[in-house]
């Protein structure tokens, strides 16, 4: 299966391994080019068909999956 998923840096990949524990602020892009900015509790990294994922709850309790390199930005918390 093809993707269009650009893999990231294992540097940054480690550092949201990291942020599991923490709440963090994240921008990221959404579908038809919206980005978002919300302060979201990382749960997990998954990795499917060769695409990788942080899980993460937002303030309203829900499990959204973000694809690694739709993130714009992360800061710790």
């Amino acid at each position: 299966m093809m993707t269009d998923y650009t893999p990231i840096d294992c540097a940054s990949y480690s550092e949201y391994e990291a942020a599991i524990v923490q709440h963090l602020r994240l921008s990221w892009r959404q579908p038809y080019g919206l980005s978002r900015i919300e302060v979201v509790r990382p749960v997990d990294l998954e990795t499917r068909h060769q695409e990788e994922f942080l899980v993460i709850e937002t303030p309203d309790r829900n499990t959204v999956e973000l694809r690694l390199d739709q993130i714009i930005k992360a800061e710790a918390l």
